[in-house]
């Protein structure tokens, strides 16, 4: 703010400038809030998108493990399947934690269940995850190079990604031996849900 002063006792002019530390009301408007992963909450990261897989046949896919084993949306069909879509090896140890879990708990090794890991690495890549944490070898983890499959079940934009757009976050989706999609669940905390996700398993058998 300026203030421009006239002196009624000589020709000089006093500008005094008041210079505002604070914001306007308007200019404060225009900055949305922002959510834990630095998202404008205002962004759509809804569920709706992922609610919309539910009941429907899953998008067709094709990933490949660390061995060149293929597993495909047809090749799948008469199990059930876990997805964990994740962050890989950039999330550590949530993401982590989570596949060593799933191939500590004799709920999801069954001959109809198969968890299957998605991240967005190479093969090569995940060897560092390996060699710090040994465990991650036995677990199923499978490479969608390009993130063209999470992009696909529309992983890459939901609440949990804290790449947002480019990689998924921490998001579990459930399909059924017919390939239909039964249950979908994101979570930006990045905890552990094998109960969850067990309890959900027993209401397709």
């Amino acid at each position: 703010v300026i203030l421009l002063v006239a002196g009624t006792l000589g020709s000089g002019v006093i500008l005094i400038n008041f210079a505002s530390k604070e914001k306007s009301a308007s200019a404060l408007q225009e900055e949305p809030a922002l959510d834990s992963h630095g998202h404008p909450i205002a962004a759509n990261v809804s569920s709706a998108a992922l609610d919309n897989l539910i009941d429907k046949a899953a998008p067709s896919f094709q990933l490949v493990d660390r061995d060149g084993k293929i597993y495909s949306s047809e090749s799948l069909r008469g199990k059930n399947v876990v997805l964990f879509f994740n962050e890989g090896l950039m999330c550590y140890p949530a993401c982590w934690n989570q596949i060593v879990a799933f191939s500590n708990d004799e709920r999801f090794g069954g001959d109809d269940t198969v968890v299957l890991s998605v991240v967005i690495d190479s093969a090569e890549e995940w060897q560092q995850a390996i060699k710090k944490m040994p465990e991650l070898a036995k677990a199923t983890v499978v490479f969608d190079n390009g993130a063209s499959v999470s992009n696909k079940f529309g992983m890459l934009k939901t609440a949990s990604s804290m790449h947002y757009g480019a990689f998924p976050g921490h998001t579990y989706v459930l399909m059924d031996k017919e390939g239909l999609v039964r249950h979908v669940f994101d979570d930006p905390n990045m905890a552990l849900h094998n109960d969850q996700l067990s309890a959900e398993l027993k209401k397709l058998n």
